[in-house]
């Protein structure tokens, strides 16, 4: 077999891969992963009444997840399952690989290819605010399931003394906070905090709010849009940045706020991808995932704010290290680490 017709075939699989996103958006969103691991095995017309849907379409996705090896059949009795390892990552929104939430922002991504195409040639970049609102809620729900089983249990008790000064009744700024599932962890956890969410996105900001009503939180956690360079407050003893310093224009001026604004013995979290520009060659999964979105989103996002950086996603350890010295901050140290994220712990 050519490497030609090797490569065509690899090529042909990730055409498949592109397309096969929207049909697992559409299992997300019609909840048709979940019929299928809660009531299952189901025939297609058992999963149309379950969810709702015409059964001629359910037939057609099940065809669809079949050929993926999403799902099983069993041909004797004509149904569909959802093997057992497969829930957590397609049906359960609670698991740590929870991952179907990230298709729902294909629809974002894939709408501003006109606006890339400008960009590309002009040099200018596609601003958070040009995208789907799909864009904040599928992001979100693609970074919550790390966030909600590693935030509280892991990575803030690997900040030194900072889960002491929380339960105190520490002040915290989520910057770049998105929809708020970080902010209303931090909150859910720690009562007596008093909690900001911040993020330039008034659609963000909206949903955040809401959130935070529907989880009983709406007296404790206050959102504000407000940027990484001007949000307001001092004295802060934590503030956070999870995933976001790589999407701003100018990543020092955020950076000099935040020393700006914490108490004089406060800690910037600071949550970044686990990648640098040495995996660029290494085709791992997280990689993969990074480098792509990094040319579609996060380079274009940050390029839009026309600050003197645009770092890409996958900018490294050193690049966000230097950012904090030129800063003011003279302590760093990577707390700990996921195959997707690196935790930085930086202090005054």
């Amino acid at each position: 077999m050519s490497g030609t017709h090797e490569f065509h075939q690899r090529v042909i699989s990730d055409a498949g891969a592109a397309v096969r996103g929207l049909t697992v958006a559409l299992g997300e969103r019609l909840g048709l992963y979940r019929a299928l691991a809660e009531d299952g095995p189901l025939t297609a017309a058992g999963l149309a009444v379950r969810t709702g849907i015409a059964e001629r379409y359910a037939q057609e996705w099940l065809h669809a997840q079949l050929s993926a090896g999403y799902v099983e059949r069993h041909p004797s009795a004509d149904t569909y399952t959802l093997p057992a390892d497969h829930v957590p990552v397609l049906a359960d929104p609670d698991a740590v690989t929870f991952a179907a939430g990230f298709f729902t922002a294909l629809k974002a991504l894939y709408a501003t290819e006109d606006l890339l195409v400008d960009a590309y040639r002009s040099g200018d970049g596609v601003g958070w605010a040009e995208h789907d609102p799909a864009l904040d809620t599928g992001m979100g729900s693609f970074f919550q399931p790390t966030y909600q089983h590693r935030l509280v249990p892991d990575w803030l008790p690997a900040l030194h003394g900072v889960t002491g000064k929380l339960h105190a009744g520490g002040a915290v700024a989520d910057v770049g906070c998105g929809v708020g599932h970080t902010t209303l962890l931090i909150a859910r956890a720690f009562p007596e905090a008093t909690v900001h969410g911040f993020d330039y996105s008034e659609e963000a900001i909206s949903i955040a709010r809401q959130l935070a009503e529907d989880a009983g939180l709406g007296d404790r956690v206050v959102f504000d849009v407000a940027a990484a360079d001007d949000y307001p407050g001092s004295g802060y003893d934590l503030v956070t940045f999870f995933n976001a310093l790589h999407d701003m224009g100018d990543p020092v001026a955020a950076a000099q706020h935040v020393h700006k604004s914490l108490d004089a013995e406060g800690t910037w979290m600071l949550v970044e991808s686990n990648v640098s520009p040495a995996d660029i060659d290494t085709q791992t999964p997280a990689a993969r995932m990074f480098m792509a979105l990094s040319a579609v989103m996060c380079l274009p996002v940050a390029v839009a704010q026309r600050g003197p950086h645009a770092l890409g996603n996958h900018s490294g350890e050193q690049a966000f290290r230097a950012i904090a010295q030129e800063a003011g901050f003279t302590r760093w140290r990577r707390a700990t680490e996921t195959p997707v994220n690196a935790v930085y712990e930086v202090r005054p």
